[in-house]
């Protein structure tokens, strides 16, 4: 299945995705993305960050034609930067790779952004696989505090211009959690100065696994106050960020 576009062709649009061992996964993903991908206008690349990969995430990936690279840090915050610095495309979308996306969800990045209004932003309409109390209490208990901390935003999947991304130097790579929070609160100051709003995608949904539930339990997170701890306190705790990402499945 074809989604990158030749080198030597134009790209306008770039997917990162970071992998740590997503063979399991990541085909939803890219096949998501190339559905979406046939009612936007424009060229698209698909690049897929090899982080610490043993199993067949490259070669899915490679079979997708996507754009492969390898970054072994952990830390996502470095991983999604190297992905997007390698991006070809004018615009920039980063999405995990056990999410996948609705079939207009391209098409609204690209209405949204040649409108002109918007920095750019994130989706408000976020879906689980499934839900149990617990994982709607996890949600809760994360989402509330960040919320109350960077105000209205949206997370879980990022949509701008590259020219933008690099006005607020991307994600923080000293951050190890909630740096996507960050990154959102970033960019919506810097459309503020540019007299453009954060977008928020309501019209497309995001879908989402629940991997680390499955893994951990629904009720984990309760049992881990570290977790919410590091939630909580900047996103720099180092035995959060393993507990909750890095030594257990990535996002």
């Amino acid at each position: 299945m074809f989604i990158g576009a030749d080198k030597q062709d134009r790209v306008d649009l770039s997917v990162i995705i970071p992998a740590h061992n997503e063979e399991k996964y990541i085909k939803r993903c890219l096949n998501s993305i190339a559905a979406a991908a046939e009612s936007y206008k424009g060229n698209i690349e698909v690049i897929v960050v090899l982080n610490r990969c043993t199993d067949q995430t490259k070669q899915i990936a490679e079979s997708y034609h996507c754009v492969t690279i390898t970054e072994d840090s952990k830390n996502l915050s470095l991983i999604r930067n190297v992905g997007v610095r390698a991006a070809r495309g004018n615009i920039i979308v980063t999405i995990d790779a056990d999410s996948w996306m609705a079939e207009n969800m391209l098409a609204e990045v690209g209405r949204l952004l040649s409108a002109g209004k918007t920095i750019g932003g994130g989706v408000g309409s976020i879906k689980f696989e499934r839900v149990s109390l617990g994982i709607v209490a996890s949600a809760l208990i994360i989402l509330l505090p960040l919320m109350l901390k960077y105000g209205n935003i949206a997370v879980g999947m990022f949509w701008c211009y590259k020219k933008d991304f690099e006005a607020i130097h991307g994600f923080d790579e000293r951050m190890l959690m909630t740096e996507d929070a960050d990154f959102a609160k970033r960019l919506k100051q810097w459309g503020k100065k540019q007299g453009k709003a954060f977008g928020i995608i309501r019209t497309a949904t995001l879908f989402t696994s629940t991997r680390k539930f499955d893994k951990m339990g629904d009720w984990a997170i309760f049992k881990n106050p570290s977790i919410i701890k590091g939630y909580w306190t900047g996103g720099r705790n180092r035995e959060a960020a393993d507990l909750a990402y890095y030594e257990n499945q990535q996002r």
